[in-house]
């Protein structure tokens, strides 16, 4: 019985032993500073996101999480900047649409999405605002629609971006509605909207959060919303699908991703603090504030929705010919 219970004792020592060792590399997650890459320049949605992530993750972590803006090319130089860094936990990808859309816009991309990439969790998503300089005669889609046609490529629209949501919604638009419009693409959406305002290109599908101050200080005009739905936020701005286009809608989408490689123990201790940093109540309001709807799902459903998005985009980049090559 003695021997009995001796036995027990050290196959209990060896399974605490066996858990420590098992999560020891998350426990000591993270040592050092975690950088926090986001494919858009400072001022954008998808900054906003990240440093309110970024804030949250440094609380929790009780390490520096960095936000690293790295612009241009669609997204695609942040991304491979991420697919060739040590996957060790300490360079997290903020993604986008963007990047899904990029498979089939890009020809030549030298990382491959779904390979070189583990994903986190979905961050959340956003509704687009179609806005103009006050200077283009427009108050509505159906104006805007019939101006295009009348002057043919001579109306332009800014984007944050070959790839980008605010590239491809206006270049769908114009596919549905027979426009030509001349696309300028600049630097990420702190670069787009400071274009519009300014009047150097007059239309934008734009971020709800980027463009909405806009409208508020009366410098630029709005057009109508790219969701399925009127926003509570703007009751009487009417949809692009109600405005003559069944079934268009558009909108952004985050979440993050680290390398393929990165111990599933780190990101584990990534999804986790993630999330409970999105069901923060103060983290909500801020989200609330850039109009951001936060999601959070486990790492093998953002997989699916992730496979989900390149099929869907890569079918519609296919059909309209576009290219970024």
């Amino acid at each position: 019985m003695a021997m009995l219970r001796s036995c027990a004792k050290l196959l209990l020592l060896i399974g605490l032993t066996g858990h420590v060792a098992a999560n020891g590399w998350a426990q000591n997650y993270p040592a050092k500073a975690v950088r926090y890459v986001v494919t858009d320049s400072a001022g954008g949605l998808a900054d906003a996101l990240g440093r309110i992530v970024a804030a949250g993750l440094t609380e929790v972590f009780g390490q520096q999480v960095v936000v690293d803006n790295r612009t241009g090319a669609g997204g695609t130089i942040a991304t491979a900047l991420a697919a060739k860094a040590p996957a060790d936990g300490y360079t997290v990808l903020q993604m986008s649409q963007t990047q899904t859309v990029n498979v089939a816009l890009y020809r030549n991309l030298s990382y491959d999405l779904v390979r070189d990439f583990a994903p986190v969790t979905r961050l959340g998503s956003s509704p687009a605002i179609v806005i103009v300089h006050p200077s283009l005669p427009v108050k509505s889609i159906a104006e805007l629609v019939r101006l295009a046609k009348a002057r043919p490529g001579a109306i332009s629209f800014a984007s944050a971006g070959p790839g980008t949501p605010t590239f491809l919604a206006p270049e769908l638009f114009k596919m549905v509605a027979g426009v030509d419009m001349l696309h300028v693409p600049y630097r990420g959406g702190g670069e787009a909207i400071t274009a519009v305002i300014s009047g150097e290109t007059p239309v934008y599908f734009a971020p709800l959060s980027t463009g909405l101050p806009a409208v508020r200080a009366g410098r630029l005009r709005p057009l109508a919303v790219t969701s399925s739905r009127r926003l509570p936020l703007m009751p009487e701005l009417p949809t692009i699908a109600e405005s003559g286009y069944p079934g268009f809608e558009s909108g952004f989408w985050f979440g993050l991703i680290v390398p393929a490689k990165t111990p599933r123990e780190t990101i584990a201790a990534i999804h986790g603090a993630t999330v409970g940093v999105l069901k923060r109540p103060e983290v909500n309001k801020r989200m609330q504030d850039i109009v951001f709807t936060g999601v959070g799902d486990s790492p093998e459903k953002f997989a699916a929705f992730i496979k989900s998005e390149i099929e869907k985009w890569g079918k519609i980049v296919r059909e309209t010919g576009l290219t970024a090559n």
